[in-house]
């Protein structure tokens, strides 16, 4: 018998799918990875036996997760559209990747998902497969089967006695992991309806507290954030602490239309407060330590990288020589940046290094200016020769 390995949420979708795909003549190995779903396995696994699952792979993949993709999204800077720090984007090439593998050692033929056939993740997925091992068959259930809505799954699952969980079904649709929440559907595909409170996971409640500002205190190591007020921590530490003390001011909440890959425009939310902290607080030590026109043309590639990123092509030549460019950069991308939380928001208040190219004696108007003014004209005179020439 030919064997499948289906990437397995624990949802209506990919539990339908493993009967679906049984009924196709198809051994079906259940994979499901940890990104940080916040979500036991446990029910989810036994749903997937019960379904029909020959077998159930669980792989943990948070802390590579962290190492191998957010923080060199982070280092380049990588934010789609100017506003999303693409944290379900971000997920999509590990779990692949993690998904060929398994299908590697349990000898499979084939994989298969439970994205639909108008979202980026069945891009994402597809073309990470397909780069990675151009052999294994790729099936898309909910692309392909009969099904024409949700209730028409609930009855397959109901003749086949798939335990599926419909009654706390929430309106939204939800994607969650350690960088941040993703959140559509339901009232929120009218772009003009404020977001309810209840579709907020992290920072529900924030209307209605009020903390008190606080500064913290980041420390960076080549691009790298190592230490929240001068307490070391490690990749998950440091992410899950500043998102739950960033949730608590409401930080990182995102409201935007969003250009998906497949070319129709979305409406959705998301939350991401370590993300956004970080991000910030590296963007302005990068301003510090990276010359004037290398800060320039980074900025140009954040949003390739970005791109690339949010369009799938993670495993390819060119995100990895933009890898290559960005290593370059943090060299000297050391140092502390204390940002200032507030309700809603977070700014820098405060950075340094002992890579920082701010020279106060240059920049200063007080009595300690050692910068010569009378030089300016002849830059002036060369800077505006062409200009000059033409207008004569």
């Amino acid at each position: 018998m030919r064997k499948v390995v289906l990437a397995y949420s624990g949802g209506l979708d990919t539990s339908v799918a493993i009967k679906w795909l049984k009924d196709k003549g198809y051994e079906v190995v259940a994979y499901m990875a940890d990104v940080g779903q916040e979500k036991t396995t446990t029910a989810a696994i036994e749903r997937a036996k019960k379904a029909g699952a020959a077998k159930v792979v669980v792989r943990d993949l948070k802390k590579k997760f962290a190492t191998d993709y957010i923080w060199p999204a982070l280092k380049a800077g990588a934010i789609y559209e100017g506003r999303y720090t693409m944290a379900t984007a971000l997920s999509r090439p590990i779990i692949a990747a993690e998904q060929v593998a398994v299908a590697h050692e349990e000898k499979a033929t084939a994989v298969a998902h439970g994205c639909t056939g108008k979202g980026n993740d069945q891009v994402r997925f597809e073309v990470t497969v397909q780069a990675l091992d151009a052999s294994l068959e790729i099936f898309a259930p909910v692309r392909e089967w009969e099904f024409k809505s949700r209730e028409d799954e609930i009855r397959y699952a109901e003749k086949h006695h798939i335990p599926i969980d419909v009654s706390k079904k929430s309106p939204f649709s939800i994607d969650k992991n350690i960088w941040g929440v993703s959140v559509e559907a339901g009232v929120l595909e009218d772009p003009n309806t404020e977001p309810p409170t209840e579709s907020f996971q992290w920072t529900q409640g924030a209307e209605k507290r009020n903390p008190k500002e606080r500064v913290i205190e980041i420390g960076f190591e080549k691009g790298i954030p190592v230490s929240v007020d001068g307490k070391k921590m490690d990749a998950l530490k440091l992410i899950a602490y500043l998102n739950d003390l960033g949730a608590e001011y409401g930080i990182g909440r995102m409201d935007m239309i969003e250009n998906r890959l497949v070319g129709i425009k979305s409406r959705e939310t998301y939350e991401a407060p370590a993300a956004t902290i970080l991000l910030q607080a590296h963007k302005d030590l990068e301003s510090l330590v990276l010359d004037r026109e290398l800060l320039h043309y980074k900025e140009g590639i954040s949003q390739k990288y970005a791109e690339l990123v949010y369009y799938g092509l993670w495993f390819t030549p060119l995100r990895t020589s933009l890898d290559a460019f960005v290593e370059t950069t943090q060299k000297t991308v050391t140092g502390s940046v204390r940002v200032k939380l507030r309700k809603y928001s977070s700014h820098v208040v405060g950075r340094k290094s002992p890579y920082s190219l701010y020279n106060e004696s240059l920049a200063t108007y007080s009595a300690k200016d050692k910068f010569d003014q009378k030089l300016a004209k002849g830059f002036i005179d060369l800077w505006a020769l062409p200009y000059r020439n033409r207008a004569k």
